[in-house]
């Protein structure tokens, strides 16, 4: 079934399917893209926003992934759910890299989405996470994208 991608929410999710896809499989970001593509009717706004947020995720993985294990209280960060994870890297990247979405927006996003996709405690787990980036916004050292 084709899907019709009108909405950022959609392409969000979008989004972290093509991050879990290249998380398993290690392909290139534009053959996700290609793949998600084909199933899915993008108006020309969400195309380059969900090729944008997805690239950037990917590009960003290691520094987004930094922030988190600093904010991590006695846990490791490969004991984080995988949809956590890719969750907290995607809404991070959209709130440094986006400026055209507020941080609490997608702090909002990041919640719902992993309320839909992950477990019952994430949406906790996931809300403090990127309550302490948004807090730490200014000190950040962003690297060039």
């Amino acid at each position: 079934m084709m899907t019709v991608v009108k909405s950022r929410r959609i392409a969000r999710e979008l989004v972290l399917q093509g991050l879990y896809a290249e998380e398993m499989t290690r392909d290139s970001p534009c053959k996700i893209v290609e793949d998600l593509k084909r199933k899915s009717t993008f108006c020309e706004e969400s195309s380059t926003y969900f090729e944008r947020l997805l690239t950037t995720t990917i590009k960003q993985r290691d520094w987004t992934s930094s922030l988190i294990k600093e904010r991590l209280e006695n846990w490791d960060l490969s004991r984080v759910a995988l949809i956590d994870r890719l969750v907290l890297q995607m809404m991070i990247t959209e709130m440094v890299f986006f400026d055209d979405v507020p941080s609490k927006v997608s702090i909002a996003e990041g919640v719902e989405i992993v309320r839909k996709f992950s477990t019952d405690e994430s949406s906790r787990f996931v809300n403090g996470i990127l309550d302490a980036v948004f807090h730490s916004l200014e000190e950040l050292s962003v690297p060039a994208n």
